[in-house]
Order: C-alpha cells, then structure tokens, then sequence
C-alpha cells in the first residue's frame, strides 16, 4: 500500500492562495477573466504515489503548485478536482482517519505566542490523546533532539526564526506521525540549523516514516529525497531519483554562451562540436549548449566564434544537476 497518493489533482483559486499570495515571486500561472474575477490554476492534474518509508520532495519555484498540493493533503485545502490518499483513507471522505496519519510543518510557524515551548510540545500530544507521562517523555525528548532544552519553558514570542521552526517541526513529530509533511523547512535557516534539519529528517525516516517536503533548494533535494518530482505551473515535469533525473539531461553539462552579437551559422557550428548533445537559443546573443564535457570544449567554442567574428563575452559551466534539469524543461532557472 503507497504511503500518500494523488489522482489527478487540480485546484483552481478565484484569487491568490492565501499564503502565496504574500510569498515573494508567486506568479499567477494560468489566469482568464471569468466575469469580476480572475481564475487561479495552482494544479493541473497531479498524479504522484509515495511509497512507506520514502522521503519524497516536491522541487520547485515559488507559485509552482507545491504549497497547494500538500495543503489539500493535509486536508487544509479542498481540491476541485481529483482524489488523494494517506495511506487506506481518501483525505477528503475520511480526513479525520487521516489527520491522525499526518504530521505538518507549515511554511510559516503558527505556533501560539502565549505558550511555553514544552507547553506547545504537551497540549500537541494531548490533542492526540498521548497519556500523561507519554507526553512528557516525548516532549523532554524531542526537545533535546531539536536543542531546545534550555529554552523548554520560556515563552516562544521571543524565539528566533530558527527556534521557532526548529519548534515547529518537534511538534509535528510529538504523535509519531506515519507521514511527516515538511513545507519548505529550511527556507531562512542558517546553515547550521539546516544541516541539523537534515539529520533529524534522516533519522525519523530511519524509523520507517514517510516524509514529503517541498523545497526550491537543489542541494537539499539531491541530499534529503528517495525520489523528486519536478513540478512547475501545477504540473509534474520529471519524476525520478536525483540521480536519475541529472542523468536525463543531455550530455549532462550545461554551458551557458554570451556572444557579443547573434549569429545564426555560430550555433549550427556549435551544434557540430564532437560530444554536444544539443544547443538552445536563449536569448538573442545568448545560448544553452549541453554536452558530454565541459571546461575542455571551451578552447573550440572560443576557435568557433573567433573564425565567425564574434567575441565570446561569457562562459558559465554547470556540472550535472537538478537546477539544469528545470532550465532544460522550462528555460528558466528554478528560482526566476
């Protein structure tokens, strides 16, 4: 049995998402004037499964749908179309069945100002119907996992971002949840934290948990995720592991070219370099070669364009990875 499924899921907003309404770059990604109103397609069919004690990521720019798909997950967005799973139970028809699978990490902390941090951890547990003494031994442990302890009882309005969301992420995991759903979890941590981060999530997937996080960071994807799926215009673009999905790119290298001028024979002759596997126009003195190599082919693009009269103004090189694989579907980067 998959550990979360989705089954042509669509939601359409008759304005912004409440939160990615205010998250910087959100675009409006398919929009027509229905009488007053603009109409809002965050998904447009996302059909994904999510085996048991996988970590799955859901990669991509602010505005790609991935917010939205974990919202109608965790049952705090009802989809318009499609139908999804935690587990045995269909969120929208059984949610309380799979409220309890659940545990979330919002995008932003919601945590209550007035609450102590072990008072936060202690009524989660309660919610859950956790006995007494099984509350304060997860809470007194989750809290020294988080390094937290010397902060247990003081009131989280003065916490950092880093606390708080550190804090955010104990409770979710204060009822052993099968499923922990992580929306952006890093997102304005410094790198300390964020590699702490990474070592609870591993370890809580030891346990034999599921884990979805959204991310538009590469390097947390390729190190945290089982699978990923690329997901852009609320729509899946690539589906595989890390590794999988890198070795889709063509040739694997990525040379971005700035020329001082176009020249449409320049790219034909580029395109006839030993080892390149394609070459896209990107702008209109601009363009993307991919190819088996990398540093080595610059001395013979440099020949090309010096015997064509055109000074190369620019090189940049990029080793196989993620970010290459959504320039190469999309033409642009992951967080344009």
């Amino acid at each position: 049995m998959t550990a979360i499924r989705t089954l042509d899921l669509r939601k359409t907003y008759h304005s912004p998402p409440p939160i990615a309404a205010h998250a910087a770059g959100f675009r409006f990604l398919a929009a027509r004037r229905a009488g007053p109103k603009s109409l809002v397609v965050a998904l447009a069919g996302i059909s994904l499964e999510v085996q048991p004690g996988e970590i799955f990521g859901l990669l991509g720019p602010n505005g790609a749908g991935k917010s939205t798909t974990v919202g109608i997950l965790t049952t705090r967005v009802r989809p318009t179309a499609g139908q999804a799973w935690i587990g045995p139970h269909e969120v929208w028809k059984e949610q309380v069945a799979a409220k309890r699978l659940v545990g979330v990490v919002p995008q932003r902390p919601n945590l209550d100002f007035a609450l102590t941090a072990r008072e936060i951890l202690l009524f989660h547990g309660a919610y859950f119907s956790l006995p007494a003494r099984e509350r304060a031994r997860r809470a007194e442990s989750l809290l020294d996992q988080f390094k937290l302890t010397d902060r247990a009882d003081h009131i989280v309005r003065g916490f950092s971002g880093g606390m708080m969301q550190r804090l955010s992420i104990a409770r979710a995991m204060m009822h052993d949840p099968a499923v922990l759903f992580l929306d952006e979890p890093s997102a304005g941590l410094d790198p300390q934290t964020r590699l702490l981060l990474w070592e609870i999530v591993r370890q809580y997937n030891r346990g034999g948990k599921t884990i979805l996080l959204t991310t538009h960071n590469m390097d947390e994807a390729d190190t945290l995720c089982h699978r990923i799926a690329i997901i852009d215009h609320g729509r899946i673009i690539a589906l595989g592991t890390p590794a999988e999905l890198k070795a889709s790119i063509p040739g694997g290298y990525l040379l971005r070219l700035r020329f001082a001028r176009s020249l449409p024979e320049l790219i034909s002759r580029l395109e006839a370099l030993p080892g390149v596997r394609e070459v896209r126009v990107s702008s209109e003195n601009a363009a993307d070669l991919y190819a088996d190599r990398g540093g080595s082919l610059i001395p013979e693009v440099v020949n090309i364009a010096s015997a064509a009269g055109v000074d190369l103004l620019d090189v940049h090189i990029a080793e196989p990875s993620l970010e290459n694989l959504f320039l190469h579907h999309t033409g642009r980067s992951l967080r344009e």
